[in-house]
């Protein structure tokens, strides 16, 4: 087995999370946008029908069916509407499930749960989307900078400084956690993406955090016992070759994990394996597999993918793609309540870097690049060998 060395981890540790974040946090800007210029955009592309109670996305749900749901996160491959619109459409053919990772909305909801925010009714817009394309939806709510996993994302000016200690960013949090439980009925909600990263950077703030999880869990289960709790934690932090960190090589770091139990009701990772080993080949056979003895309850891959072509020092193929999906498959499939691809199609990562750019966030195309090449499909719509294997999996064939 081979894996990248010392110095190129140590940068991926401080680094590869702010990647992957833009263009999650694209999307989401992106989706934004076009629910709010909706008026603009033709009544063809962007009626909106909420699902009747007799409709089958009403009366059926694949978390019922005993079997893996699968899906991607919106992330289309230009930064346009029509863009975002067909990639809804791809995602419902290919997948059950949509994630959607919305950061908090801090000054809304310092005070209450039933608070007027312009971000839930952006959101009842893109369910809506989503239902009618027979996606369900998986909530991680994310309350840490999208372009920085260490730190919290910005705070309005009457919590600025503030951290997980903070009474109104405590309430804040709990308050939107609430807010989505009541007013989407989530099967699965996450509380946390990757909080091993903040856990890593911010411990003495961590423990903070950990009080706040447990309070909001207890909360929610109040109102709404089956409602499934989980954080996501990032696998190449935590596995058991000790890829990103200089201690305890050969251990996974299952202490973080465990600071949330009893109180955690999914184990979620997140996994990008191509940051570690030089091709998906080299993916150790237990490389997932002790999560298996490690838990009785449900299994899930919260985000991940492979390159199918190489970027930088980082190697991709069409062939790596599929070994990744057939790893995760052979050493966790039987056991995945939902997995979840980042994105389905590749993404223009010169238009990405360009649109952040003119945002006041500079990007670099060739960072951007690092995960715009995970698509099942090319940003053209061509499909890649591995989505064929995907799809069978999903298929059950």
């Amino acid at each position: 087995m081979r894996h990248r060395s010392t110095p190129v981890v140590r940068y991926l540790h401080r680094t590869h999370h702010r990647r992957k974040a833009v263009i999650v946090w694209v999307a989401m800007f992106l989706l934004l946008a076009v629910m709010a210029c909706a008026g603009g955009t033709s009544s063809a592309t962007m009626d909106i029908e909420p699902a009747s109670e007799s409709s089958p996305a009403a009366q059926l749900s694949i978390f019922d069916s005993g079997g893996t749901a699968y899906g991607f996160f919106l992330s289309s491959p230009e930064i346009t509407a029509e863009s975002l619109l067909a990639t809804i459409e791809v995602i419902g053919q290919h997948g059950d499930i949509m994630l959607n990772m919305p950061q908090v909305p801090w000054a809304d909801f310092i005070e209450s749960p039933e608070a007027e925010s312009q971000a839930i009714e952006d959101m009842r817009g893109s369910i809506e989307l989503a239902r009618q394309h027979g996606l369900e939806i998986i909530f991680v709510i994310d309350p840490l900078q999208a372009f920085d996993r260490r730190v919290i994302a910005t705070m309005p000016d009457e919590l600025a400084g503030g951290d997980f200690s903070t009474p109104g960013v405590r309430s804040a949090f709990m308050n939107y956690a609430m807010r989505l439980v009541r007013e989407f009925h989530p099967r699965y909600l996450g509380l946390a993406s990757e909080i091993n990263t903040y856990a890593d950077a911010q411990p003495e703030d961590f423990s903070n955090y950990l009080t706040l999880y447990h309070e909001t869990y207890a909360a929610i289960k109040a109102e709404a016992p089956d409602t499934l709790i989980f954080v996501t934690i990032q696998w190449e932090d935590t596995n058991s070759v000790g890829l990103f960190s200089d201690d305890s090589p050969g251990e996974i770091k299952w202490d973080i994990v465990d600071q949330f139990e009893p109180d955690l009701d999914v184990y979620a990772i997140s996994t990008y394996p191509y940051f570690a080993f030089e091709g998906a080949a080299q993916i150790p056979e237990d490389y997932y597999s002790p999560l298996l003895s490690r838990t009785s309850k449900p299994l899930a891959i919260a985000e991940g993918g492979f390159l199918s072509q190489d970027v930088g020092a980082f190697h991709g193929s069409a062939q790596d793609q599929i070994d990744y999906l057939h790893a995760i498959d052979g050493q966790l499939g039987e056991r995945l309540a939902f997995w979840a691809y980042l994105i389905i199609d590749d993404v223009n990562t010169r238009a990405y870097a360009d649109f952040l750019t003119e945002h006041g966030s500079p990007a670099e195309e060739e960072s951007l690049a690092l995960f715009g090449y995970l698509g099942l499909r090319t940003k053209d719509g061509e499909p890649k060998p591995a989505l064929g294997v995907w799809d069978g999996f999903r298929n059950d064939e």
